[in-house]
């Protein structure tokens, strides 16, 4: 069965949320997504010491290029917590598979501040600090299959270009941004050379605080009304032609193959441009510009406010231009603004024109990947659209997430960062461009079965 195929009128009346349920999704959506990025930037804000507390080298670049690749670890095996929490959320419901996963990824982020470092067990600690990044991918690809459905499934038409913005973009700005207040409290707690001994296990162990926060928040979450439709149709849907086939087989059909792997395209320049901008943002305020952890932990606050207005601006502005018109126009912008703003960024002296270019850098970023999530729940029909959503998501942010090492390791020093920033950005950006001219226009898809 082909995705277009299966998006006819369906014959039962969708039965609206109530106003509490609609912003009790909002909100699961929202801080779902946030409360993970929130684990998964403590790593991005301490990679210069976990790089030599785990990956220790000569040169000090290999040491960093082991930290992201430990973050890339993370990203790459999120497809398969995707696959198995998208299965389970389009089987069993969205908020049973978001309260496990968020839990999940909370305490396996705190275990981190357990570990033992090399220098006191050896190499044996860069495998363990190895194997808990692959427990904590599996749970986060999980979360993105839960957040990146429930909430866009629940607020009227109107809203969900915003909605999409504001979970994509405004949910990793808040998972950015607590994660620059906890750096910042725990740089206050832990300054200088204390960070580097035990102020970075706290950084770990503030993971503990969202599986409480997500359990307080998901109480009271209830399914969204479309797949609670589903549901009512389970013995029409089982008597048709996708009856015996899994959200998995469906999925990569021969039919549906083609538009899962242009969808990857517009999700891999998107993740590409966020890792290399927001998340790399750190590295170069420390490494490039010499910027001090208390003020760059405020630069970060601040790109991360500026993330947060691209991305809810540009996924509102996409539920009038249409979310290919959108991606086209970001495009056509990062093309020129990403290698500017990374060289202007390298020469300047200024702390407000550090600041400046930082803010620009994480808002275009964002923005051009406001509309993702609701194109990516508009591809797919209600029986695997959390399956759909979260493997085509994490797929493409896995693919993008790798880029970091790779500036990491091209890079000779820290001088030489901001030009393969600039290179490598206008490389992805091609890829993102080339996916926005080959996708059809999706709007209006999501009340479709």
């Amino acid at each position: 069965m082909s995705t277009a195929a299966a998006l006819t009128p369906d014959p039962l009346a969708l039965t609206k949320a109530t106003g509490r349920q609609t912003f009790t999704a909002a909100l699961a959506s929202l801080f779902g997504w946030g409360l993970d990025l929130f684990d998964l930037f403590i790593l991005l804000y301490v990679a210069p010491v976990v790089g030599a507390l785990f990956f220790p080298a000569d040169k000090p670049m290999l040491s960093l290029a082991g930290a992201y690749a430990s973050f890339a670890v993370t990203l790459l095996i999120r497809p398969l917590g995707s696959a198995l929490f998208g299965s389970y959320a389009d089987r069993f419901g969205r908020r049973r598979a978001l309260m496990l996963a968020v839990t999940g990824v909370g305490l396996s982020t705190a275990i981190f501040g357990l570990l033992p470092t090399v220098g006191q067990i050896g190499w044996l600690a860069t495998a363990i600090f190895l194997l808990f990044r692959l427990v904590q991918g599996i749970f986060v690809g999980g979360v993105v299959a839960a957040s990146h459905t429930i909430g866009t499934e629940s607020v009227p038409e109107r809203w969900r270009g915003l909605m999409s913005g504001a979970v994509g973009g405004g949910g990793s700005a808040i998972g950015g941004l607590l994660a620059s207040l906890v750096f910042y409290v725990v740089s206050f707690i832990a300054p200088g050379d204390a960070f580097a001994v035990w102020g970075w296990r706290l950084m770990f162990f503030s993971g503990l605080l969202t599986s409480v926060i997500g359990l307080i928040l998901f109480r009271n979450l209830e399914e969204s009304p479309i797949f609670r439709q589903l549901q009512a149709r389970k013995a029409e849907i089982r008597a048709g032609a996708t009856a015996e086939a899994s959200p998995l087989r469906t999925l990569f059909s021969p039919a549906n193959r083609t538009s899962f792997a242009v969808s990857v395209l517009i999700a891999f320049g998107g993740g590409a441009a966020y890792y290399l901008t927001s998340g790399y943002l750190p590295t170069i305020l420390k490494l490039v510009n010499g910027v001090p952890n208390a003020s760059a932990s405020m630069i970060l606050v601040g790109a991360n406010v500026a993330a947060a207005v691209g991305a809810c601006g540009m996924g509102a502005l996409s539920q009038h231009l249409g979310r290919k018109k959108s991606f086209i126009l970001m495009g056509v912008i990062r093309l020129f603004a990403f290698p500017a703003l990374f060289l202007t960024m390298a020469n300047t002296t200024s702390l407000a024109g550090v600041a400046a270019c930082a803010c620009l850098l994480a808002l275009i970023a964002n923005a051009s990947y406001g509309p993702l999530l609701i194109f990516l729940n508009e591809k797919f029909p209600t029986a695997v659209r959390a399956t759909g959503t979260g493997l085509t998501w994490n797929i493409g942010f896995a693919l993008g997430g790798m880029l970091p090492t790779l500036v990491s390791l091209v890079s000779d020093g820290p001088s030489q960062i901001p030009m393969v920033l600039a290179v490598v950005t206008t490389g992805v950006t091609l890829v993102y461009l080339v996916g926005a001219f080959l996708t059809e226009e999706t709007q209006g898809n999501l009340d479709l079965t």
